[in-house]
């Protein structure tokens, strides 16, 4: 077994014990919330300083980066909205959830441990540049798109939305972690080695308990009703984004790595975010519970595809 292969399974491995466990009731429901919020508002944000802490970033182009990806983004969510809208004809709501549902790569949870174990600290260095612009954009969307959809006929207030995203963005743990992470680093001072221990003893435990807590988290959800529209979004999100993704980074010509990155982190399934929204808006949460399943069922195979591509494009 190569070692590429062997990551992958490792990987998704970590999430079907999650899973199991959850299924079996070895670990209640309640403990996978507690698991997912150590991991999201304490490992990963400390990961995240780290980085910031001490990567280097050289020969990274974040701007052309930060273009393809979130031109993809674009792309996919507006085929996401018009199939959800027009091939299976929900309506305007359900038509965001579809939108976010095909675009919205799980970077935190599935990215980041799949990420660091495929590529190793020089790839989260790209992945860390993407999330501090993939939160801002994905938070200010889902605010936007509430304030047009999910008022009834209020009229939209440009004032509280900027309001409701600086609240929900400084309080944000992920942010936190890459904002005093670049603080520190302007200092120019290293960490004190008890810190530097106490980072990376609980950054280090940000990859496993991250994806057990996934796979925790998705025996709340499961399939449901007609899976067909489901089945459509997450073709587009293993599928058409990366493709997408593919052809923009070969394009504009970014360094081997970070195109390597940027296509394997599109290819990832959905994250928890599109069913938060479906809730958000009361409309959809089957679609995007169907959605979110199956996408991350498939995306082992998925992934093990992507990675072979990139390979083969950029060596």
């Amino acid at each position: 077994m190569s070692p590429l292969t062997e990551t992958v399974l490792f990987v998704f491995s970590l999430v079907a014990l999650g899973y199991c466990a959850g299924l079996t009731g070895y670990l209640k429901p309640a403990s996978g919330e507690g698991i997912a919020e150590f991991a999201v508002n304490v490992a990963m944000p400390l990961l995240l300083f780290q980085t910031m802490v001490k990567s280097d970033f050289h020969g990274v182009a974040p701007w052309s980066l930060w273009f393809a990806y979130f031109s993809a983004v674009a792309l996919t969510w507006a085929v996401g909205h018009f199939v959800t809208t027009r091939v299976f004809g929900r309506d305007a709501r359900a038509g965001v959830v579809g939108g976010v549902s095909s675009s919205y790569s799980n970077v935190v949870l599935l990215g980041a441990p799949f990420i660091l174990g495929i590529f190793g600290p020089s790839g989260f260095e790209v992945l860390s540049l993407l999330v501090s612009v993939h939160l801002p954009i994905m938070m200010m969307a889902s605010i936007v798109l509430f304030e047009m959809f999910g008022r009834g006929d209020e009229p939209m207030h440009p004032l509280r939305v900027v309001r409701s995203f600086l609240r929900r963005l400084f309080v944000n743990p992920l942010i936190i972690g890459i904002l005093a992470g670049l603080a520190w680093r302007m200092t120019g001072a290293p960490l004190p080695a008890l810190a530097g221990r106490l980072v990376d003893a609980l950054a280090d435990t940000a990859g496993p308990v991250a994806l057990f807590a996934m796979g925790l988290s998705l025996r709340r959800f499961g399939i449901s009703g007609n899976v067909r529209p489901a089945l459509a979004l997450s073709a587009l999100k293993l599928l058409l984004m990366p493709a997408l993704v593919l052809a923009l980074v070969w394009l504009l010509g970014l360094p081997p790595l970070t195109a390597k990155v940027a296509v394997v982190v599109a290819a990832l399934p959905s994250g928890i975010n599109s069913y938060l929204i479906a809730v958000q808006f009361n409309t959809g949460q089957a679609l995007a519970s169907n959605q979110m399943t199956i996408a991350t069922a498939c995306a082992a195979a998925t992934s093990a595809f992507w990675l072979m591509i990139v390979g083969m494009v950029f060596g």
